[in-house]
């Protein structure tokens, strides 16, 4: 993908030119289409990569491909032409993003590192195509429940195999970012098994708090057992964000220097 100034290019696409369908020309296209008008397919699709487009960009930190994603999100948006029902009162982007996502969730967990067992693959496609025939008959999102009525298996079949070819989340990806800090996935982590290493930190870590003010003491505990934000915290104390900010990142650097 070669991106300049205002100008998206993607798979030799320069996609600035191209034009973007009103309401009533894609009813007017969809209705030649069913009538089996390949020229009124191909305007069609044109008139829908902006939105492919918009679909891949929700996938630009994957390390994948761009031009790749743009070929795989236009498989869906096909599909969601081939399958679109013109007597459902729904818009065809309404109908077409959750294909053309779906479209590229599949060829991601495809190649996935990670290594899944063909029968819990297998169940989980199944379960995304029930998903996809569901929310096309129901215009929403299907419950757990209805996917599995729909496939004549148990709820906890189907959760389990969706769950099988989750993507991996990495220890950096931001669970929570406030303002002044932001919170990682690694910080949640922890060793649930104990160990001498840890009782030693622990005793050295309450020797080191024992030498801050009760003040800062309480914004410790507020901010890190509490698990309140900044500006939370200098409302229940009575004192501006910035003088937690400091004082808390006081405290932090007084605990190092005795650890």
């Amino acid at each position: 993908m070669v991106v300049v100034l205002n100008k998206v290019e993607i798979c030799g696409i320069n996609t600035s030119e191209l034009k973007v369908l009103n309401e009533e020309e894609k009813t007017a296209l969809l209705l030649r289409i069913k009538k089996g008008d390949e020229s009124a397919r191909t305007v069609f699709v044109n008139g829908n990569l902006k939105l492919v487009l918009s679909v891949v960009q929700r996938f630009s930190n994957r390390g994948e491909d761009p031009d790749d994603l743009f070929q795989i999100g236009c498989i869906g948006l096909i599909k969601a032409i081939d399958n679109f029902d013109l007597s459902q009162e729904v818009k065809f982007s309404t109908y077409a993003v959750p294909m053309i996502i779906g479209e590229i969730r599949r060829y991601l967990r495809d190649n996935n590192p990670i290594r899944v067992s063909r029968s819990l693959r297998d169940t989980a496609y199944k379960a995304l195509g029930a998903k996809e025939r569901l929310t096309a008959r129901l215009s929403r999102e299907p419950t757990i429940e209805e996917i599995a009525a729909e496939m004549g298996m148990k709820r906890e079949e189907i959760v389990i195999a969706l769950d099988a070819i989750v993507d991996p989340v990495s220890l950096f990806d931001s669970v929570y970012n406030d303002d002044s800090d932001t919170i990682y996935l690694m910080d949640q982590v922890r060793d649930i098994h104990e160990n001498e290493s840890n009782w030693v930190e622990e005793i050295s870590l309450r020797q080191a708090i024992s030498r801050l003010s009760d003040r800062e003491k309480r914004i410790l505990a507020l901010r890190f057992y509490s698990g309140k934000t900044q500006t939370e915290v200098a409302s229940e104390i009575g004192i501006s964000q910035a003088q937690v900010s400091r004082l808390e990142k006081n405290a932090l650097t007084e605990i190092k220097k005795h650890l």
